[in-house]
């Protein structure tokens, strides 16, 4: 049975989206697609860190299931590159390499400014743009009451929703797997503390938008992806443990 534990930056209490709920279709439809849930959304909020070992013996007994949807869960996990399988070792969460940060950082900015091209031709931008103002203002209160889970989810589906404003599936899923992997790689090379204050840069790149200033809105978010990277330096050091990272009562 899992247990949640209150000083988990209060998860179960958290009014931001889980990370695995930000697509549509995205509800968990079985036990695999639940334990996947699960999984993702520890490692999205930091609590399961890169290089964890995902153990299977573990992870049955923290959800009461079989091996063979643990094993599933992994796999799909190991599809979207946020797990890695390796031969005799078992199942980890993906740790970054340099290149592949960079690769990221830079589909990244590829991505966001081909959105904010078609944003801005949008006959109803500014109603479109109306939630992601009361998103940007959770995440402001989020991070000013010390709700670390709360603020990294919001400035994570920040990117997500705008990308879905522009009506194309593709597109938001591509900025989801690339926004996931991009909280990863935060979560190895940088701590939570160091971080700045996204719900400005976010909100300075609204009323951009608001303004169909596409090129100001493009030098805004190249400031924003640009200030992280900035941040990237020896990686992480941290204890993995899956139990703890679930809450778990043994």
């Amino acid at each position: 049975m899992l247990y949640l534990d209150e000083r988990q930056d209060r998860v179960a209490d958290s009014a931001a989206p889980r990370a695995s709920s930000l697509l549509e279709g995205s509800a968990p439809g079985s036990d695999v697609d639940r334990i996947y849930a699960e999984i993702f959304d520890a490692v999205m909020d930091r609590r399961l860190l890169p290089g964890a070992k995902l153990t299977e013996s573990a992870l049955c007994q923290i959800f009461d299931c079989s091996r063979a949807t643990v094993r599933g869960a992994l796999a799909q996990l190991a599809y979207d590159k946020l797990v890695v399988q390796l031969p005799n070792r078992g199942a980890f969460v993906w740790q970054p390499g340099a290149k592949e940060t960079q690769d990221v950082f830079d589909a990244r900015r590829a991505l966001e400014c081909l959105l904010i091209d078609k944003l801005v031709a949008l006959d109803d931008l500014p109603q479109r743009l109306a939630p992601l103002r009361e998103m940007v203002e959770q995440e402001r209160r989020a991070f000013e009451q010390g709700d670390r889970i709360s603020w990294l989810r919001l400035s994570n589906a920040f990117h997500v929703k705008m990308a879905s404003l522009a009506g194309n599936d593709v597109l938001t899923e591509m900025m989801h797997g690339l926004c996931s992997r991009t909280t990863l790689i935060i979560a190895f090379y940088d701590t939570p503390s160091s971080s700045t204050c996204s719900y400005v840069e976010h909100e300075q790149i609204l009323d951009l938008l608001a303004q169909r200033n596409a090129e100001g809105a493009k030098q805004a978010m190249a400031h924003h992806l640009q200030d992280c990277e900035h941040r990237m330096h020896e990686p992480t050091t941290f204890q993995a443990d899956p139990w703890a990272a679930f809450s778990i009562k043994r």
